[in-house]
């Protein structure tokens, strides 16, 4: 195993887990359950310390297939931008969950504008994570490219 196989294990945590801890925020808020709240807490922390990883492991996946016939080094460039920018907000995403954690300790209440705060913080990091997953996969999978056309092989039954 090597770091590109640790990036492209690892890149599925963040965005996986933003969306879960947005899900789980979600139901939490409008039923005040304060459990599920604490759970979407934790997971936020979880995904803010794994998208560093995968951000970290990023360079060295870049490194090892830039040079592979029809990869795109502008595609790989896009996804970069939009890692950092992903990686920014779900460290953000993080100390919020992080600062909630500490200041409701156990005993205490999570207050429904701080849970507000992090359901929207988590909404809009999971779409920046998503944007950011279909840019990677546009590395390697040029079917999802915009404008892309797939062909289907000569010997195909789909082929005309």
């Amino acid at each position: 195993m090597n770091l590109v196989h640790v990036h492209l294990m690892l890149t599925h945590v963040p965005v996986l887990g933003v969306l879960f801890g947005t899900l789980v925020l979600l139901a939490a808020v409008p039923r005040r359950n304060d459990t599920l709240r604490r759970t979407a807490l934790v997971v936020f922390v979880i995904a803010g310390i794994a998208a560093w990883a995968t951000y970290l492991t990023g360079e060295p996946a870049e490194h090892a297939v830039e040079h592979v016939p029809g990869i795109s080094e502008a595609i790989i460039d896009r996804h970069e931008d939009a890692a950092l920018v992903a990686t920014i907000g779900a460290t953000i995403l993080g100390l919020i969950a992080l600062a909630g954690l500490v200041l409701y300790r156990a005993g205490r209440a999570i207050a429904n504008g701080f849970a507000g705060l992090s359901l929207v913080a988590g909404i809009a990091v999971t779409a920046l994570m998503i944007w950011t997953a279909n840019l990677g996969g546009q590395i390697r999978h040029p079917e999802i490219r915009s404008g892309a056309q797939v062909v289907a092989p000569a010997d195909s039954p789909d082929r005309d």
